[in-house]
């Protein structure tokens, strides 16, 4: 029974009861930035490459291995006669998502090298195989004309769909066109027939420059017997 004094509240007062805990399982150590770092980078939480970078990546190693001592030798040639520093050219070109790399090439013009020799960029992913140009920062045309960017959704390449059906006679524009029509409908099989007929029409035009220069040094007198003359 409560006194005077304990209902006017002076009296001892009970203290709650703490609550009962529940088990819980120990935490996990939190492990250090480098270690959480190398987890995000497991093969799980890695984005899946495409069919393009696939692509890009296994034709790409392979010219490379190919071109590697055809390139060797020529940037010998280049070192012997030009120096270390003429070599190579270096550009900076815009690349997908509007990313700056720097393009390097050789100072050659001969049997394409200068496009070999950007095989490296495809490797390490700057570069793919096929697309549009590789623009220069600052070049009007890499702004975009409509509402979709679509330059900043492809790799440039080393060749494309408006550097093998382009003529000497259309601007600038029409390529540009051209380039948007492979950025919208690109695929694999593109690509390949895109590098084929790359690859196919100078072999082409050589074959055919080679055949013309051989039919312009034969002559009637090529079959003609010792001792013939016209006059009798």
């Amino acid at each position: 029974m409560q006194t005077q004094w304990q209902r006017q509240g002076y009296g001892p007062r009970r203290r709650p009861r703490p609550a009962r805990r529940t088990w819980e399982p120990p935490r996990p150590p939190r492990l250090p930035a480098a270690r959480r770092a190398l987890r995000s980078l497991s093969p799980a939480n890695l984005p899946r490459p495409t069919a393009k970078r696939v692509l890009d990546l296994v034709l790409g190693s392979t010219l490379l291995l190919l071109a590697a001592p055809l390139l060797a030798a020529a940037a010998l040639a280049l070192a012997a006669q030009r120096g270390l520093g003429g070599v190579l050219t270096r550009s900076p070109r815009v690349g997908a998502d509007g990313r700056p790399f720097v393009l390097r090439s050789l100072r050659t013009r001969r049997l394409r090298l200068h496009v070999i020799s950007r095989l490296p960029h495809v490797v390490r992913g700057e570069l793919s195989l096929v697309g549009p140009a590789p623009l220069a920062p600052g070049d009007v045309r890499a702004r975009p004309a409509g509402a979709r960017d679509w330059r900043r959704e492809l790799k440039p390449g080393l060749t494309g769909l408006a550097q093998v059906r382009h003529r000497s006679v259309m601007p600038w524009d029409e390529r540009d066109l051209l380039d948007q029509h492979y950025a919208e409908h690109h695929r694999p099989g593109l690509d390949l027939a895109i590098l084929a007929e790359a690859v196919g029409a100078p072999l082409l035009r050589a074959a055919r420059s080679l055949a013309r220069h051989g039919k312009a040094g034969l002559s009637d007198t090529d079959h003609r017997l010792p001792g013939y003359r016209t006059v009798e």
